[in-house]
């Protein structure tokens, strides 16, 4: 990854593929989940309440972009959903992990990914190094798509400490394997041109 206006110490991915659900599988064939993560200084850490968050709104379009593109180059498939996450370290607050997430983020990401309609679903906390979080998935082009609800687990074994912000953008190549619980389906979206 290249160099940011925000301080990174390194970057972690992780890539998962589902073969088989419930002992079966459907045509889509396997389901593959790709999370891509930079830990990143939090320029705010043990400042105290801070009003102008600007820094990390601003600087997080290149975070996007970047994350991203390393999504979709690991998942090696066109992306069909998505989702966003992060966590904030014990000398910072939740709303600066937030700061580092919003469509400033979310557009960059978009982008690099090959477009998307659909809002971003998204998850932050705090907590230490090592801590698990669960980034929620849903279609790039259309929330209302049953099928491609899920989530991906991600933990960073050594992140954040304390004064670091974990950021991360997860990305999906299908919907769950044998979804079956209705709702809009995957035609419906391309007949609404999405």
């Amino acid at each position: 990854m290249t160099a940011s206006a925000l301080e990174i110490r390194k970057s972690f991915a992780h890539v998962e593929e589902i073969r088989t659900a419930a002992g079966t599988t459907d045509a889509g064939g396997p389901l593959r989940k790709v999370a891509v993560c930079v830990v990143l200084r939090n320029p705010y850490a043990g400042g105290g309440y801070v009003a102008d968050l600007t820094e990390l709104i601003e600087n997080s379009a290149e975070i996007g972009t970047q994350l991203g593109a390393e999504a979709l180059r690991l998942l090696g498939a066109p992306v069909e959903s998505y989702g966003k996450a992060g966590i904030v370290g014990s000398d910072g607050e939740q709303e600066h992990v937030n700061a580092a997430l919003t469509a400033v983020f979310g557009d960059a990401f978009r982008a690099a990914i090959g477009g998307g309609e659909a809002w971003i679903t998204s998850v932050t906390k705090p907590g230490g190094a090592g801590t698990v979080i669960d980034v929620p998935t849903a279609f790039k082009d259309e929330v209302w798509v049953r099928s491609h609800y899920d989530a991906l687990e991600v933990r960073v074994p050594d992140a954040p400490h304390p004064d670091e912000i974990v950021v991360i953008a997860a990305v999906t190549n299908r919907g769950r394997i044998n979804a079956r619980v209705g709702g809009m389906s995957l035609a419906e979206t391309r007949e609404k041109g999405l």
